[in-house]
């Protein structure tokens, strides 16, 4: 076998697994936990347990961005005002750019 057949041999063989459980989920599924607990993130195993400690309870936030699709439209604006200004400003940001540039390096 050629160098490059074996090669390709091998970048075959490793990726394979990988395609196998993109093509076929059930698998994978099967390597999960099957104890069926939830697993609990920073906000309650460490933040939650130290606030209670102290005699801090949770409480709900004044704009719940949990429910629908509130934080995606507050990204989209935030993206939409950052793209306007840095659209609006494009020739002062890449004129004070080149301004700022050592003479040698043009």
């Amino acid at each position: 076998m050629t160098t490059f057949g074996t090669k390709a041999l091998l970048l075959y063989a490793a990726w394979l697994p990988l395609f196998a459980l993109l093509l076929f989920p059930a698998p994978a599924r099967l390597l999960a936990s099957e104890s069926g607990a939830k697993w609990q993130g920073v906000d309650e195993s460490v933040v939650e347990k130290v606030a209670h400690e102290h005699g801090r309870e949770a409480h709900t936030p004044l704009i719940n961005t949990d429910q629908g699709d509130l934080l995606l439209f507050v990204f989209l604006m935030a993206g939409a005002v950052g793209g306007f200004a840095a659209g609006y400003y494009w020739r002062n940001l890449m004129e004070q750019g080149k301004a700022q540039a050592p003479k040698g390096s043009e």
